[in-house]
């Protein structure tokens, strides 16, 4: 669980986030969403360490990141995983060697041992047969997962995930998100996707904080959405007229249905 109190971040006089508080509960899907410029690149910044909030609190499972010496701050990232929007595969190495590529960094294994966890990761993620390969040779879907299978690679508790289905055709992202929530439950991660991709937020929003002008304007699940009468999320999520339009198809036949 990561927990955020009170989160306000500014560069020069310009405040970018404002009092944010909210918890991201392990083994759940949370999400970010939000306009561009709205601050939820700056918020997950905040969260891996990439930036320091100006004000408040960021505590990991109890442990507050701000007070941390040094080699704890260390020690707690080699617990987080990271999943880049453009997967961030290195070209030169296989896609075993990838995947490796963490293990050989900062785990203690045996090379067999290395070897085999990277072999069980690519399995996890439904690739067995292309780990000889490069990134070069396998199509963008594929790259991702071998993106996520390198993320898990060191067991994280923590998973970070910008915009994981970017790029990726509509089936391809819908496997894509199966894959992190099936792999959130199974381990107990704590998985915080920064995504403007609607079908991730009614799909696997588990937990779901909408940022309006740098503040938390709206928390919730992807099941109250359709009836949540907050305009600013409602415009945001549904803003073409067909969307509208579907709501308001959906909103219509439940209130028939209700007795």
């Amino acid at each position: 669980m990561i927990e955020i109190r009170h989160i306000s971040k500014s560069f020069g006089d310009k405040e970018v986030l404002k009092d944010i508080s909210a918890v991201f509960e392990s083994g759940k899907t949370n999400l970010i969403i939000g306009q561009s410029g709205s601050g939820k690149t700056v918020l997950v910044k905040n969260l891996v360490g990439l930036l320091s909030p100006s004000d408040g609190h960021i505590l990991y499972d109890g442990r507050d990141f701000g007070t941390m010496s040094k080699r704890d701050k260390v020690m707690l990232r080699r617990e987080m995983g990271m999943l880049f929007q453009s997967s961030a595969l290195f070209d030169s190495m296989t896609v075993l060697q990838n995947v490796m590529f963490p293990l050989d960094m900062f785990s203690s294994m045996t090379l067999r041992d290395r070897t085999r966890r990277a072999r069980t990761c690519l399995d996890r993620v439904n690739i067995t047969d292309a780990e000889s390969k490069y990134p070069g040779e396998i199509s963008g879907g594929m790259q991702k997962r071998v993106a996520i299978a390198r993320a898990i690679a060191l067991n994280p508790k923590y998973l970070f995930c910008d915009e994981p289905n970017s790029g990726l055709d509509p089936k391809t992202s819908l496997v894509i998100d199966d894959l992190l929530h099936g792999i959130t439950q199974e381990f107990n991660i704590t998985t915080i996707i920064n995504t403007h991709d609607m079908n991730s937020v009614m799909g696997i929003g588990e937990n779901i904080i909408f940022i309006y002008e740098g503040r938390k304007e709206w928390q919730g699940v992807s099941a109250d959405i359709m009836e949540s009468d907050n305009k600013r999320l409602t415009d945001f999520i549904f803003a073409s007229d067909l969307l509208k339009n579907m709501r308001r198809a959906v909103l219509d036949k439940r209130r028939e249905d209700r007795p």
